[in-house]
């Protein structure tokens, strides 16, 4: 009988990102993330429980915050997505719910959400052309989080560093439309 297990494969089946000068844009598939809630009356004990267990203070409002091998980013009221790489079987959802057992609920996102990274100094003019949110240094810089959408396709879009890099969330089953509509939008920076 042939064997019958899942192979993992990619979300983005197809992956053809343009050579545009300034402009680097990369699948992060080595991830795992969990999401995650407050129980009723436990925010002041979950957000000690990361702090002891990460070094991170939770943004109190939109906002993405680096811990000790892992990020936070603000998911909405009271809710955040926690982001690690996947080295040595490392599962989010396990980890998570041990260290929040009782004062938190946690669900896995690991294979229901997919991330693109998208780098350079073209990066923000290619999101401008479909992401409705002022993208401009002044209003959008390294931490800001945005809930909003690409072109018809609702995300979860961060800014990590000045260069700029943003990384970009989305349901898994929305991969290859978001990345048609970013590698068209970049078609007119392309060599």
């Amino acid at each position: 009988m042939a064997d019958q297990g899942l192979t993992p494969t990619s979300a983005f089946l197809d992956w053809h990102p343009p050579a545009t000068p300034g402009l680097q844009v990369t699948r992060r598939e080595t991830l795992t993330m969990a999401s995650f809630a407050a129980a009723r009356g436990k925010d002041g004990a979950l957000r000690e429980a990361i702090r002891a267990a990460y070094g991170a203070d939770l943004p109190n409002g939109s906002g993405r915050v680096d811990g000790n091998g892992i990020a936070f980013v603000w998911a909405g009221p009271d809710q955040w997505l926690a982001i690690a790489e996947r080295e040595q079987g490392r599962d989010l959802e396990v980890e998570l719910k041990g260290k929040l057992a009782g004062i938190a609920s946690v669900v896995d996102q690991s294979d229901g959400r997919v991330v693109v990274r998208i780098s350079g100094a073209r990066a923000r003019d290619v999101l401008v052309k479909g992401v409705p949110i002022d993208l401009h240094p002044r209003a959008f810089k390294p931490g800001s989080v945005a809930i909003t959408h690409a072109s018809h396709i609702g995300i979860i879009l961060w800014q990590i560093d000045d260069t700029p890099t943003y990384e970009a969330a989305m349901f898994r089953s929305y991969a290859d439309s978001f990345a048609h509509w970013l590698f068209e939008s970049a078609a007119e920076y392309a060599a």
